[in-house]
């Protein structure tokens, strides 16, 4: 194609409400007022758009592990202002979900892209993996209205209880389910496989978010 009909085709869309993915792995937040993305996701923005690292005790998210979203800085930001703002994280595939009035989902710190202003948030600590690592253990519970943005590696499948996951390859979970941590002392025998760690999710209904791929937090540091 020639350079106009580059520039053309791969052009933002025109209009819209709300969260929009402007392809697959790129999200566009029309801004007017305040949004919560993650820290260091932001590619682009059109008009005025000032960031703000959330880094008081109010809010849930501070208390955070750092190292449980990224190396440096603090994991969330809150951006203010007016245009569009484009966050992505990785090339790491968009997924927008909207809240409904006190519906809430628990999603693995390091999945979480983006959430409306309108979003109560706050951190939970899952089960026994406390004192283990901090990508697998830490998990934001967000409660709308509003929409939020998660990430994954590849297209999530989604699973119903009882099922057992491994935690790094563990996004998100219906608000209704509390997993515990089992070790599966079967795979320790003689070798180290990575996959002795596990969550277990119970119960008659609710859902299970887990992606085709490992991202390390947990069995890493157990190797």
């Amino acid at each position: 194609m020639d350079l106009q009909e580059f520039v053309d085709s791969n052009a933002p869309a025109d209009g819209g409400d709300g969260f929009q993915k402007e392809n697959n792995r790129l999200l566009d937040i029309p801004l007017d007022g305040t949004v919560m993305v993650k820290a260091g996701s932001m590619v682009a923005y059109t008009g005025e758009v000032t960031f703000t690292g959330k880094s008081s005790a109010e809010g849930g998210i501070t208390g955070f592990v750092k190292e449980a979203v990224s190396g440096e800085g603090t994991p969330v930001m809150e951006a203010e202002g007016s245009g569009h703002l484009y966050v992505a994280e990785n090339g790491k595939k968009v997924q927008v979900l909207a809240l409904d009035d006190g519906e809430s989902i628990s999603v693995n710190g390091t999945d979480v892209l983006a959430f409306e202003s309108t979003v109560d948030y706050e951190i939970n600590t899952v089960g026994s993996l406390s004192g283990m690592a901090a990508g697998g253990l830490t998990n934001v519970y967000l409660t709308g209205p509003g929409e939020i943005a998660l990430t994954t590696h590849g297209d999530p499948l989604v699973m119903t209880p009882p099922v057992f996951t491994d935690p790094d390859a563990t996004v998100a979970w219906s608000s209704n389910l509390s997993p515990s941590i089992e070790m599966n002392k079967t795979f320790e025998i003689g070798q180290t496989s990575g996959e002795s760690i596990q969550m277990e999710f119970t119960g008659d209904d609710g859902f299970v978010v887990i992606q085709p791929n490992e991202e390390g937090s947990v069995t890493q540091s157990q190797s």
